[in-house]
């Protein structure tokens, strides 16, 4: 029985036809609006990380009116600042047998399988065009000797395909979507309502017309009323002990059109991240999750002997278990995130954890540095081997960093057909907010990919469609 059989609110709408030009054929096929009357519509977008900051400034830039809604002082504080690796693009510049396709198919296994694959697919198309989009945007890419952007790897692929800024990169996609919308706000189509919260979701007619917010700094309540509503409110996470979370109360305004009538998909599966700095005392409630991209130059080992607590500089190489590598030669310390925390767990079980809690594998870079020189290995990696330095006392440059396996954060979110509609029309959500693209053991580099290719690729064609269906009511605050 198919799911729009047992329940016939989830047509995922994914069109029929060949997978490659799914995306192409299904947004020719959508309505579209003159840009006249776009002027006549209002949007409201709550959110302002990449996924809100993208797709307000794509929309107001098309001619609708967009009032957004940032739950912090200013869109430049959203989560997705804190990520710092990279983000994922199939343009192929190192020219070792990327493709669109297989990016796809990297994305689909990296998810474990619980991913739409229509969607995932778009994403992997929208991959080329998101990173054009950024560089005019001026986000500083690395670049190699020849000027071209420069790649590294990431966890879960054989090919160089992540384009980042040292360990910055989030912050740097964000500053460039946040110019974006800033430019509009200037041009007044996009009005911003900072430090609120969204508390309620207004249905008309079981279509969604409007929010409820809170002011933080006053504690009003305030209504709202558009044509649409985009959500892109972010990830959410469950709550664990000593867990990277950062970001547990970006599901309440999930959870309040949960109440409406949006459904959720996939909440339990969550992501358990192998890079973190390991628990030092009891006195910590959070953990620092440090960057996938380490792994990269990092090589990941332990002692072969149980219980050896010399000091890692002590320890001979014939003396070291460079497990990764030894046990999947084909992607060596770049395994996806799900394997490499797994056997972290299984070497520290087994008694040859390092540390002083023995809950921790060493990530060492001396061969990178006798390779490439501490120069390189400071242009690609120094912030996060300062943050590291500053939290542990130790200086990664001398001695191994400690990693540990932790609680990163929940995969799932509200459930959305191909057009990012969830089950109460006229309510899209975006980015990490929704289920789509998602599964346990989600592929690194590829969230920030969701939220810009939610904005400012797709977005823009489907809430079109949406508006340009039958005519809506003049829409009041008095419902």
């Amino acid at each position: 029985m198919s799911p729009a059989t047992m329940n016939p609110l989830l047509d995922s709408k994914v069109p029929s036809g060949d997978l490659s030009d799914a995306w192409t054929r299904h947004r020719f096929d959508l309505p579209l609006i003159n840009p006249a009357n776009r002027r006549k519509f209002r949007i409201l977008v709550v959110g302002t990380g990449l996924a809100g900051s993208s797709a307000a400034a794509s929309l107001a830039e098309m001619g609708y009116h967009v009032d957004v809604f940032c739950i912090q002082d200013s869109p430049r504080r959203a989560h997705s600042i804190a990520a710092q690796g990279g983000i994922n693009a199939a343009k192929n510049y190192k020219n070792d047998g990327d493709s669109v396709w297989r990016l796809f198919y990297d994305t689909v296994k990296g998810g474990d399988y619980r991913s739409r694959e229509h969607n995932v697919h778009r994403l992997a198309e929208c991959s080329v065009r998101i990173i054009d989009q950024c560089v005019a945007q001026g986000v500083p890419f690395a670049r190699e000797y020849g000027g071209l952007l420069d790649n590294r790897s990431f966890g879960g692929a054989q090919v160089a395909r992540t384009f980042y800024a040292r360990g910055q990169t989030g912050q740097q996609l964000l500053l460039g979507a946040y110019s974006a919308l800033m430019r509009q706000v200037a041009a007044g189509r996009v009005t911003m309502h900072t430090r609120c919260e969204m508390v309620d979701l207004v249905n008309v007619d079981g279509v969604a017309r409007g929010i409820i917010t809170r002011s933080l700094q006053t504690g009003e309540f305030e209504r709202w009323a558009g044509d649409a509503v985009l959500m892109c409110t972010g990830g959410f996470g469950n709550v664990f002990y000593l867990s990277t979370n950062a970001k547990a109360c970006n599901v309440s305004a999930a959870w309040r059109a949960h109440k409406r009538g949006a459904y959720m998909a996939n909440p339990c599966f969550t992501q358990i991240h192998p890079t973190c700095i390991p628990v030092s005392g009891s006195y910590q409630s959070k953990l620092t999750l440090m960057s996938e991209s380490l792994r990269n130059d990092g090589r990941v080992w332990v002692p072969k002997t149980k219980g050896d607590q010399r000091p890692p500089q002590d320890i001979p190489e014939s003396e070291r278990d460079y497990y990764l590598e030894a046990r999947y030669p084909s992607f060596g310390n770049l395994v996806p995130r799900d394997v490499a925390s797994r056997n972290a767990k299984d070497v520290t079980d087994d008694g040859r954890g390092v540390g002083r809690t023995g809950l921790a594998v060493y990530l060492d870079f001396a061969d990178a540095i006798a390779r490439d020189g501490r120069a390189a290995i400071e242009a690609r990696y120094g912030n996060l081997f300062e943050m590291y330095q500053r939290i542990t006392g130790e200086d990664p440059y001398s001695v191994p960093m400690r990693i540990f396996p932790a609680v990163h954060y929940t995969m799932g979110g509200l459930w959305v057909d191909y057009n990012l509609q969830s089950t109460v029309p006229g309510l899209f959500v975006l980015g990490e907010a929704n289920f789509s693209d998602h599964g346990a053991n989600r592929l690194g580099a590829s969230a920030l990919m969701q939220g810009l290719a939610d904005g400012y690729f797709v977005i823009p064609s489907t809430v079109t469609a949406h508006l340009a269906g039958p005519t809506l009511d003049a829409i009041t605050t008095d419902h």
